[in-house]
This record gives C-alpha cells, structure tokens and sequence, in this order.
C-alpha cells in the first residue's frame, strides 16, 4: 500500500496547495495507478455523450454527463446517476476534456457526502497547444494511457 498512500498524499498536497474543498488532484498517470492500486476505486468520465462517441472512452469508466449534449445544459440528474453507478464510500476520481467539468463534478460529488473525490486534472485530452489543438500537452490520451475510439 506504500506506493497507494503516496500518491494520495500527493494528490491531498495538491488539494492543500490549491485550496481545493475536495480530498485531491491527480495527473492522468497518477490516476491511473490510483485505479489499479485501490480496491474499489472508480473513475467517472464526465464528458458529453458526443465526445465519448467521437473523442474516445476510457475502458471501465463510468460515463455520467456533466453537460449534455448539445446545448451544454447542466445535466440535473447527475448526482442521483453518481449514486446509482458509484458507492459513496468509494474513493472516485472525476476527468472531462481537460480538467475544468471535472473539477465542478467532484465539488458537487463532495458536497453531497462524498468523502473521497479526486479531479484529474489535464483531462483526457489535456491543454490546448500553441496551435489551438489537444493531445499534445497533458491529458489521459497524450500520457498513453488506456482508451479506445468508437
């Protein structure tokens, strides 16, 4: 479990530094190692239906919208959806686009008795390049991490 607590402890420092009301944040390659080492862990995918369809899907995520699509209206279900798919006492880690959707998820996902919410943060197709494109700085796909396109 060393390698587990060391990377929610970073994960919680980050937290700290950036004043952030839930347990933590984590790079995609932190996350996904946070996935395999801890027993029940769950990542929520809250991208939109479209990206999930065009973008690309994590393999074994749960897939709630945080938006939906089109319209990017607030998804008003997505917390009863959270405690359908997901226990709260499960350590949960949340990941959109490029971190920000997420971030909003885990806050809320917090609020409602959700002890041990992590961001990822970078997304999964992390920053915009100087060229205006994704998955070149950051993010799940970029790191290599597993995915699959539709």
């Amino acid at each position: 479990m060393g390698k587990l607590t060391d990377l929610l402890g970073l994960a919680r420092r980050r937290a700290q530094e950036l004043n952030l009301p839930y347990a933590g944040a984590l790079t995609p390659a932190e996350a996904y190692e946070v996935w395999q080492l801890a027993p029940g862990a769950r990542l929520v995918d809250v991208r939109t239906r479209a990206e999930w369809d065009w973008v690309g899907r994590v393999p074994d995520a749960v897939e709630i919208e945080w938006l939906s699509y089109p319209g990017n209206q607030a998804n008003p279900h997505f917390l009863a959806q959270l405690k359908r798919e997901v226990d709260p006492e499960a350590l949960v880690m949340f990941m959109c686009r490029s971190g920000g959707r997420s971030d909003k998820a885990a806050r809320a996902a917090s609020e409602a008795g959700y002890p041990e919410c992590y961001n990822v943060l970078e997304g999964f197709e992390g920053d915009l390049d100087a060229n205006g494109r994704r998955n070149r700085i950051g993010g799940w796909r970029h790191a290599g991490l597993p995915w699959r396109q539709s």
